[in-house]
C-alpha cells in the first residue's frame, strides 16, 4: 500500500465528519424528532441506515413497529420526509410530538385551586359534593367497595397472587408504606442512560398505583388486587410530558417482558399511525392495555380509542356518568373516577379525579381475571364483560357494558 493512502483515507474521513456537522447542527437551533417506520421484511439494520442518512442522531429503535426514531434540524425536516418516503423501504414519517398526556385524563382535587375556564370550576364544585362516606373499613376507598372488589379475595389467587401488571405513567413512589415491596422493577423510557430511574417526580402514577395493588394492612388505602405486583414504566416527565415515541417504548417493554395487563391512565386528543400500530402489536404479543377514555366531555382519546385498548369512562359515588368523562361508541366500562383517595407519592393519600382514576379499578380487575386464568387480551376482555351490569341510567355511549363485579369474575 502506497505509505499516502492511510493519509487520504484519514482526510476523507475528516471531511465526512466535516460535512456530516455542517448538515447536523443540533447546537444551532430548533431540532425536530422523526419516527421513521420501514415496510415489512426490511431488516433493522436497514431501516436505521436509511433513517441515519437524513437524520443526525438516532435516538431510539422501536422495534415492534419496525421503526427508528431520528432527531434532525426542524428546518431540514420536510426535505428529510420526502427524501425517505421516495424510497420503496419507507411507509411512515410522522414527527414524533411532545405533548401533555395528563391533561386530558386527570383533574385536580376538588380542594385545590379552580382552573381558570368556567366549565371545569363548575365540575370540580359538583365534584365536592359528591364526597364519599367512610364505613366500617375505612382502607376500601369508595371505588374498591364500588366494584366489590373484596368479594374476589377469599378466592384463590383472588387477591391477584402470581401475577404482575405494567403501569405505563410517571413512575411509581417505591417508598411509600402501601407500595413498599409491591413494585418490582421497572423500566425509563424517557433516558435510555439511565433506564433503571423510574421513580414517581409528579404523583400520578403512585395514585393509579395504589388503586391497582395497595398493600391490605389495615393502613392507608388497600387496591382491588392486593397482592399483585407492579413494573413502574416511566414514559411522563414530572410535568405529565412525553413523546409519541417515549410512550411506544414503554408499551414495548412491557410486552417483551411477557406482561399480560398495562394500565395507560394517559391520553391525547390525537393519535399517530406509530401509536396505533404499537397497541395492535402489543395486544397480537399478549399485552391488554387498559386506557383512560378522557376528560374532555367530548370524544374517546388516544390511545383508549383504538379497538385493541379497553377504554374505561367515569363515574360518580352516585352511580351517575362523571360530567367530565369523555364518550362515545369506542367505550368499553364504566369505574369510579370521582374523590377517588389513593396514595400521594410524598407519602401520604390524597384525593383526585379523571378517567385516570377510574383506569385502575378496571386494570385492577383485569389482574384478577389473569389470576383466575384469563391468559389473552380475549380472554381478559371475555371475563370482564361476562362480570359487567350496565348502570340502568346511562346509555352505552356513557358506560359500554357498565361496571363490573368483583365478584362475577368467571
Amino acid at each position: 500500500m502506497s505509505p499516502l493512502r492511510p493519509s487520504l483515507v484519514i482526510l476523507a474521513l475528516i471531511l465526512a465528519s466535516s460535512a456530516r456537522a455542517q448538515f447536523c447542527p443540533l447546537d444551532a437551533g430548533d431540532t425536530i424528532r422523526k419516527i421513521v417506520a420501514c415496510k415489512p421484511g426490511v431488516a433493522t439494520d436497514e431501516c436505521r441506515r436509511l433513517a441515519q442518512s437524513v437524520g443526525c442522531a438516532v435516538v431510539r429503535e422501536l422495534p415492534s413497529i419496525n421503526a427508528i426514531v431520528i432527531e434532525l434540524p426542524a428546518f431540514r425536516a420536510d426535505g428529510a420526509e420526502v427524501k425517505l418516503m421516495a424510497t420503496d423501504k419507507v411507509d411512515l414519517v410522522e414527527t414524533d410530538k411532545k405533548v401533555n398526556w395528563l391533561k386530558a385524563v386527570a383533574l385536580a382535587p376538588a380542594a385545590a385551586a379552580p382552573f381558570e375556564f368556567g366549565a371545569a370550576n363548575a365540575i370540580l364544585a359538583r365534584i365536592a359534593e359528591l364526597k364519599p362516606t367512610v364505613t366500617a373499613d375505612p382502607e376500601q376507598p369508595w371505588g374498591i367497595r364500588r366494584v366489590n372488589a373484596e368479594a374476589a379475595w377469599t378466592s384463590p389467587r383472588g387477591q391477584g397472587q402470581g401475577t404482575a401488571i405494567a403501569i405505563i405513567d410517571t413512575g411509581i413512589s417505591r417508598t411509600h408504606p402501601d407500595l413498599v415491596g409491591v413494585v418490582i422493577g421497572g423500566f425509563n423510557a424517557l433516558d435510555p442512560k439511565n433506564p433503571g430511574k423510574w421513580d414517581d417526580d409528579q404523583g400520578h402514577g403512585s395514585h393509579v398505583a395504589g388503586t391497582i395493588a395497595g398493600k391490605r394492612d389495615g393502613k392507608g388505602v388497600v387496591g382491588v388486587a392486593p397482592l399483585a405486583k407492579l413494573y413502574a414504566v416511566k414514559v411522563l416527565d414530572a410535568d405529565g410530558n412525553g413523546g409519541f415515541s417515549d410512550v411506544i417504548a414503554g408499551i414495548e417493554w412491557a410486552a417483551s417482558h411477557g406482561i399480560k395487563v398495562a394500565n395507560m391512565s394517559l391520553g391525547a386528543d390525537e393519535g399517530s399511525t406509530a401509536l396505533k400500530r404499537a397497541v395492535t402489536a402489543a395486544n397480537k404479543a399478549g399485552l391488554l392495555i387498559v386506557a383512560a377514555a378522557g376528560n374532555s366531555g367530548g370524544p374517546v382519546g388516544f390511545p383508549a380509542n383504538y379497538p385493541e385498548a379497553l377504554a374505561i369512562a367515569a363515574s360518580d359515588i352516585k352511580d351517575g356518568v362523571a360530567e367530565f368523562s369523555s364518550r362515545g361508541p369506542e367505550v368499553d366500562f364504566i369505574a369510579p373516577g370521582v374523590n377517588v383517595k389513593s396514595v400521594n407519592m410524598a407519602g401520604g393519600w390524597e384525593e383526585l379525579s379523571g378517567t385516570s382514576m377510574a383506569t385502575p379499578h378496571v386494570a385492577g380487575l383485569a389482574v384478577l381475571a389473569v389470576a383466575r386464568g384469563a391468559s389473552t387480551p380475549a380472554a381478559i376482555r371475555a371475563m370482564l364483560r361476562r362480570a359487567a351490569t350496565p348502570l340502568p341510567s346511562l346509555s352505552s355511549e356513557f358506560q359500554g357494558l357498565g361496571m363490573i363485579d368483583a365478584g362475577k369474575l368467571r
